[in-house]
């Protein structure tokens, strides 16, 4: 159960579509005063040392945010997101890539409040001494108040369960981040239902799942699954950067389905998707899919 490290996979080309699309959401619900919240069903550490001894394992870095550090022409929404990793590294050195919940605490306001749950006891751990560190430091500064319990709350709890409790926010307003490992093919399964409980408690809300583009049943079966889900609105993306390797093992694609997505998302997407092909594909079976219920 406990096996799955993220610092392992920290910044590679599922993580730069996940925090792309991640970095537009929350974005579109930062225009509004209101506040919302953001949960994160399996956050991880919050950062990770790319130069540690998980990240620098299999360096899958280099396959995505390294791609585009030095870049000059990024898109705009590409552009935003290097510049927030670079934010973590002013030294100008790719040092440390942000997880889920540090792009996120980076963009939400004062008034926002952030959910994160996280099951594995390590990974729980780091979660709530990395927030800790950054809630200090930007309280230092001025810029957002240190908490704990009201604004940001961390949790070592299974993210599936927990959101049933956080649904519907007092706001009505929310970006749901469900990002499990998928390890155990179970994982699926507990996707569906978790969005379908959710959809009934909070049929408003934006969903955004992240699933990997694999050969096994349960993966190529898992974008159909959940668009028959009752969402009114639903966007999938995926991005594939080279062909599968004959094994099956090894992650060379990876998709984002929203749900109830702004509806600024799509064109958006539309506009950077080619780049982030070109970009960080590695041989000609590089492609990307974006479809929409609208479209």
């Amino acid at each position: 159960m406990f096996s799955y490290r993220h610092a392992f996979h920290a910044g590679n080309h599922a993580d730069v579509l996940k925090h792309v699309v991640l970095i537009q959401l929350l974005n579109y619900f930062g225009q509004k005063d209101t506040s919302y919240f953001y949960i994160d069903t399996h956050a991880g550490a919050g950062i990770y040392a790319l130069h540690g001894e998980q990240a620098s394992k299999n360096a899958e870095f280099e396959t995505g945010i390294a791609k585009l550090w030095e870049k000059k022409d990024l898109p705009g929404a590409v552009a935003e997101y290097v510049k927030l990793v670079k934010n973590l590294n002013p030294d100008g050195r790719m040092r440390h890539y942000p997880g889920s919940p540090f792009v996120a605490e980076t963009i939400l306001r004062a008034q926002d409040r952030l959910r994160l749950f996280e099951l594995h006891p390590n990974e729980s751990r780091m979660l709530d001494q990395n927030v800790r560190k950054l809630e200090a430091h930007q309280a230092a500064q001025g810029n957002k108040p240190s908490s704990r319990g009201k604004r940001v709350m961390v949790e070592r709890r299974d993210g599936f369960d927990a959101l049933k409790s956080l649904l519907p926010p007092p706001s009505r307003r929310a970006v749901v981040l469900i990002d499990p490992p998928y390890e155990d093919k179970r994982d699926y399964r507990r996707v569906i239902d978790t969005l379908s409980d959710a959809l009934v408690r909070f049929a408003t809300g934006t969903y955004a799942v992240w699933y990997p583009v694999l050969h096994r049943m349960e993966a190529r079966e898992f974008p159909a699954r959940l668009k028959r889900l009752p969402a009114k609105d639903w966007i999938n993306v995926s991005l594939s950067i080279a062909k599968p390797a004959p094994d099956g093992f090894g992650l060379t694609g990876s998709g984002m389905f929203i749900m109830n997505p702004p509806w600024t998302l799509f064109a958006e997407l539309q506009s950077i998707m080619p780049y982030l092909e070109f970009a960080l594909g590695q041989d000609s079976d590089a492609r990307f899919v974006l479809e929409s219920s609208q479209k």
